[in-house]
């Protein structure tokens, strides 16, 4: 699939090519979501390695980053997730100028609601560690959120009363095709080879060195391979002798039938287990956590939908009428801690990039630059050094559960 640009003079021009596979790349990046172009697009910008092919079985954002949420922030608990998320959100705030192209990205604000004692405990846990660590973070009490997002039921007389709420003035949403479509676009610019339909069905292996990857549309020989498969990465790196800690499972969400604006934040709750945010098309958008079995179908479970519906209306009376138009699901690869696997691998010339669960969307930039550096420099950049695969041997795990807002 070959995209069309519309507007800024671009009419009628295709923002990449469809080339023809050399036999041969100094890079070889498995996988064209937002991470593996964003690290194609780094690696030329800022390494001049261009000799670099991104390869995806289907076509070019046509996975998770085609299924997600777009909820962006920063405001994680350990240091090092913040340290990550935050580069990356900087990178967002100029990320349209750089890649001349609109992302859609509004600092709308990320609200997250506390409904009792220990949400507001942990809360305030997560607000401290935040500005400990240069994030923007603010409390906000029943009557403030009321002020800050007045659809929001904070009345006395619900199962699960809203007793606060932190926020995050600069986290948002982004338009995750149009994300999709620049780094492709600004990638092939740099002549990096986009080859979609070009699927991975084995990883050659010589004396503990990646050298090729086996695929639908022939050998392809590299010096360096990165695995930035998010939900199949398990399976990819099996192929290369290498076993993952990870497991893939559904994450669902849904859209709702065009409104007018009238909900201008993203909202999510732990304890009702939802989050929510509207469209620029008009979309109510919601979801929840991850479905309880392991599975890469792109579908999930109807009580999942059920029960995101409920929380849904237990926050927003308002949206009782509202109709649901759409529902799917991705496939999300989580770790044993809820934290990335980023860096080199036992395999030489091999490089992960995986277990991001439901935060890799809004760590797309900042993972990308951090990939890039990795691969081009053959050490692990400081921003993702702390998510090493060591770290499950080691024991220095980088604990995310629960500091993750349900699911995003």
């Amino acid at each position: 699939m070959n995209r069309t640009a519309a507007g800024g003079g671009r009419e009628g021009r295709s923002l990449w090519r469809n080339p023809t596979p050399k036999s041969s790349y100094e890079v070889v990046i498995v996988g064209a979501g937002g991470h593996g172009l964003a690290t194609a697009y780094y690696l030329a910008r800022n390494h001049g390695v261009t000799d670099v092919a991104v390869l995806d079985r289907g076509w070019l954002g046509g996975g998770n980053m085609a299924r997600n949420t777009t909820i962006i922030r920063s405001n994680y608990l350990e240091k090092e997730s913040i340290g990550i998320y935050e580069y990356s959100l900087k990178l967002w705030e100029s990320l349209s100028e750089e890649l001349d192209h609109d992302l859609s990205f509004r600092q709308c604000g990320v609200l997250t609601l506390a409904h009792s004692t220990g949400d507001v405990r942990d809360a305030v846990r997560r607000l401290s560690a935040n500005r400990a660590n240069g994030v923007d973070a603010e409390w906000l009490t029943p009557a403030e959120i009321h002020a800050f997002c007045p659809l929001i039921n904070v009345s006395d007389d619900v199962r699960h009363p809203v007793l606060g709420a932190t926020l995050q003035r600069r986290g948002g949403t982004a338009n995750h095709n149009q994300v999709a479509w620049a780094f492709a676009n600004r990638a092939d610019s740099f002549g990096v080879d986009l080859l979609q339909g070009c699927e991975v069905n084995g990883i050659e292996v010589r004396d503990g060195r990646a050298t090729a990857v086996h695929t639908s549309r022939g050998r392809i020989a590299a010096n360096r391979i990165a695995l930035c498969g998010a939900g199949h990465s398990s399976l990819l790196a099996s192929m290369a002798g290498l076993e993952v800690p990870i497991q893939t499972r559904p994450l669902q969400a849904l859209v709702s039938e065009l409104l007018d604006p009238i909900l201008d934040c993203v909202v999510l709750s732990n304890t009702v287990h939802v989050y929510v945010s509207q469209t620029e098309k008009g979309e109510l958008l919601m979801g929840a956590g991850m479905d309880g079995y392991n599975s890469y179908a792109e579908r999930g479970s109807v009580q999942i939908i059920e029960g995101q519906v409920a929380a849904a209306l237990e926050l927003f009376p308002i949206f009782s009428h509202v109709q649901v138009v759409r529902t799917w699901a991705g496939v999300v690869d989580v770790s044993p801690d809820a934290s990335p696997i980023v860096g080199l691998t036992p395999v030489k010339n091999l490089f992960l990039n995986c277990g991001w669960g439901t935060g890799g969307f809004k760590a797309t930039p900042g993972v990308g630059w951090a990939n890039a550096y990795t691969i081009a420099e053959g050490e692990p950049h400081p921003l993702v050094a702390p998510f090493s695969i060591d770290r499950f041997t080691s024991g220095a795990l980088i604990d995310e559960h629960g500091a993750a807002s349900v699911a995003h």
